[in-house]
């Protein structure tokens, strides 16, 4: 993948040191406007745009209407005439950061009467404008997948979502964001079918089969080839995007037999649109197949696995890549890791053998593509949502913050506003 950092900017050797009073420069404007321009313009001493563009310094981006209309090289005629520019040189401008699996948008995330839950969803207890996502965004977290709990085998379909906004349908990206599964760990804990791997094995194969029949013959009508017209189930309902792959499952799993029966039942024999998620207890042993397939990964919160044998760390998100699954995210399973560290998952990544060239693209580009998005979320690019962050420097050196970010075009966090969050 085209390097999206510059060579030596990661820092990596004093990513851990505390931060540095003054670190972010001069203050920023205290002040937002009453109301949010429709169209601005701000200028930054470089911009990792993880597009086309790739790394462009002395950039300029235009904002209009809470998409990008303009990224490039600073030329004031590109400037709108009556745009209010903002001059933030030297700091970076970075895209907004998608954690993939995340339980913060909301609460009472697991249902534990029955092993399955496939009517469930997120959608319904999403909270805007909580506390949580005010700290998410205060790192640079602009989009999350908001995901049921790993309780059940399946606790039901996410929710993809903004930090910021105060009602469902200014936070929405969309519903269904994907299914949430869980294989090996958590659901292990019940004591019915489906408490020991076999039987979870069995659940979950039994679910989607029964969602597959209700999609194909729901299909097979609509094209003209069966007459009879399936009774509508409210239920099911949407396994027919499952199975046109407009939306993807999300795996919890683990484990050398964990990551690889999730392939063989999810990918191998369902078809799906699958992403792997969590891949931690040595799972990465077992990644090289799932590399062959070209198969999602989003890795976390456990970024490195002690050998108990040789006394070594290994870098858990870095031995996947090695092993060939290069299709790589990070993510928090926040709040077990706090949302706004999801960049700290990414430096301790780097710190343990992620490539570097990977490591903005881990939380950007990467999970936008994988989860469907890719033509609207994951870089700064003509034509894509707002959503980017400005930093004092490098984002991967922890000593700094963000000291703006911007989602759909308006300003979601100004420490000189809000208050220094994180």
């Amino acid at each position: 993948m085209r390097s999206s950092l510059p060579g030596g900017l990661l820092a990596l050797a004093a990513l851990l040191s505390p931060a540095l009073p003054g670190s972010g420069g001069a203050a920023l404007a205290a002040e937002e406007p009453a109301a949010a321009p429709s169209v601005f313009a701000v200028r930054a001493g470089k911009i990792l745009t993880q597009g086309p563009a790739g790394v462009v310094d002395d950039g300029l981006v235009v904002v209009r209407d809470g998409k990008f209309a303009f990224v490039g090289k600073f030329d004031p005629s590109k400037v709108p005439a009556g745009a209010p520019l903002e001059d933030l040189r030297p700091r970076w401008l970075v895209p907004g950061f998608i954690d993939l699996h995340s339980h913060v948008g909301g609460g009472d995330i697991n249902d534990m009467t029955y092993p399955v839950n496939p009517d469930l969803r997120t959608l319904d207890n999403v909270t805007p404008d909580s506390e949580r996502l005010r700290d998410a965004r205060a790192g640079g977290v602009t989009t999350i997948n908001f995901i049921p709990g790993s309780g059940t085998n399946s606790g039901g379909w996410g929710t993809l979502m903004k930090t910021r906004g105060t009602t469902l349908e200014e936070v929405l990206v969309r519903f269904p964001g994907a299914l949430k599964i869980a294989q090996l760990g958590n659901p292990e804990r019940r004591g019915d079918v489906g408490s020991g791997r076999m039987g979870m094995n069995w659940l979950i194969r039994s679910m989607l089969e029964r969602g597959r029949d209700y999609a194909k013959a729901w299909e097979e009508f609509e094209a003209g080839r069966s007459k009879e017209k399936p009774a509508f189930d409210a239920r099911m309902e949407n396994f027919r995007g499952l199975f046109a792959r407009k939306w993807p499952i999300i795996v919890h799993t683990a484990h050398v037999q964990g990551v690889q029966a999730s392939m063989r039942i999810l990918l191998d024999e369902m078809g799906l649109d699958v992403i792997l998620t969590h891949g931690d207890f040595l799972g990465f042993k077992g990644a090289e197949p799932l590399g062959e397939r070209n198969m999602k990964v989003n890795i976390g919160p456990r970024n490195y696995w002690y050998d108990a044998e040789t006394s070594r760390l290994h870098g858990q998100a870095a031995e996947w890549y090695r092993r060939g699954t290069t299709d790589l995210s990070l993510c928090t399973d926040a709040p077990v890791v706090p949302q706004e560290e999801l960049l700290t998952q990414v430096a301790m990544a780097v710190r343990y053998g992620l490539p570097p060239d990977h490591a903005l693209a881990s939380v950007t580009s990467v999970p936008a593509r994988q989860i469907g998005m890719g033509d609207r979320l994951g870089s700064i690019e003509a034509g894509k949502d707002a959503d980017f962050s400005c930093f004092p420097g490098d984002p991967f050196d922890l000593r700094n913050g963000a000291v703006r970010v911007w989602v759909d075009g308006k300003v979601a966090y100004d420490p000189a506003r809000d208050g220094r969050r994180f």
